[in-house]
């Protein structure tokens, strides 16, 4: 799937003017509040008639303001999922879901309504109304009626915005589960770097209407422009990796990652597994010699790929491990006493309850 989007709108005092692609899997359209992410989803949908955009999807022209074209909304075939699940309240969880089914004009099998059902988990919940499910169970009920209308693309503005924490953990596993067995292209609208570095695959980072960075996940969550954006809580690296092993005494799985390996705690894991780990970047401390007698379980041996100087007296250290980029954020003062500079080899000890396997 490639969908592709040139657009430029006013909206009062705001101005859009976007140019993007979206491929396969899970794009993320990342960024604050404000800074124009469901402004493109209702364009995408067809919701909002931009002032001049060119929309295509898999090679066919959706929308051509230069040729007077608009496909409306109902003809497109995506599916939408927004903040509140708006499901219908005299109806029964059972008969939100057929609703998607009758919508698309297209009757899913019995097979298929099993299978959606059983991935969301809410087999258990379909004589209930609407007011008797929790806010991640409504959220669930929203994804399965727009999968269950054969989507060729399913856009979700920030679905889980409006839920507490325990909420977002509850519903987040079926997220991933989602993305990677309905092979359903997404576009995701969330300004959490948890939800982005957990689900996306592609990443487009908006800021007062405009994109500033695209590209492969990996790579802008490690990026200076990327960071940008971050709470200097959420500032770090996302790394990819695989389960090599399980270690149920301690409860630590040993990731595997292009050329190291990484121990971090886990109540359980599958080894072979494709997971992601959260480095935070204020937990990674760095040596110019290997320490010995510390605490921290991993310490990676690699080289400063980058070091940049920020006007608030800190630095961000881009360390190599291998080809996996570790970042730290250390003072600048430190840069420093410790005489950093590019290809210098390095050690960079990581915390281990600061890493988050995903």
């Amino acid at each position: 799937m490639t969908l592709t989007l040139t657009a430029k709108h006013r909206l009062g005092a705001f101005t859009l003017d976007v140019d993007f692609t979206a491929g396969k899997s899970v794009t993320a359209l990342f960024g604050r509040s404000g800074s124009g992410k469901t402004s493109i989803i209702r364009i995408i949908a067809g919701l909002t008639k931009p002032d001049h955009s060119r929309l295509t999807h898999d090679g066919k022209v959706l929308v051509d303001s230069a040729k007077r074209l608009f496909t409306p909304c109902h003809k497109r075939h995506f599916g939408t999922v927004f903040q509140e699940a708006r499901l219908f309240p005299h109806l029964t969880v059972e008969q939100n879901l057929h609703y998607g089914r009758w919508f698309s004009g297209n009757a899913s099998s019995a097979a298929e309504s099993a299978k959606i059902i059983e991935m969301l988990g809410i087999g258990d919940l379909l004589k209930r109304r609407p007011e008797k499910l929790s806010g991640g169970e409504k959220q669930r009920v929203a994804i399965g009626r727009a999968l269950l209308s054969s989507p060729r693309l399913l856009l979700m503005d920030e679905p889980l915005a409006a839920l507490d924490e325990a909420r977002k953990a509850e519903i987040i596993p079926y997220l991933e589960r989602l993305r990677d067995e309905s092979k359903i292209p997404i576009i995701y609208v969330s300004h959490s770097i948890s939800e982005v570095s957990r689900l996306a695959d592609q990443i487009v980072v908006m800021k007062d209407g405009r994109i500033e960075v695209a590209g492969q996940a990996a790579d802008i969550l490690s990026r200076t422009a990327f960071t940008a954006q971050l709470e200097r809580r959420e500032i770090g690296s996302i790394l990819s990796g695989s389960v090599g092993g399980f270690d149920a005494a301690h409860g630590l799985a040993t990731i595997r990652l292009s050329r190291v390996a990484l121990q971090v705690p886990a109540p359980s894991a599958e080894v072979g597994h494709r997971v992601r780990v959260h480095i935070p970047a204020r937990d990674v401390m760095l040596a110019t010699v290997k320490p010995e007698g510390l605490s921290a379980l991993n310490i990676l041996e690699g080289r400063i790929a980058d070091i940049v100087l920020s006007e608030d007296g800190m630095a961000m250290v881009q360390v190599d491990c291998g080809g996996d980029i570790v970042a730290s954020r250390i003072t600048r003062l430190s840069v420093e006493r410790l005489a950093l500079e590019a290809r210098q080899p390095i050690f960079a000890i990581i915390k281990s309850a600061a890493l988050d396997p995903y």
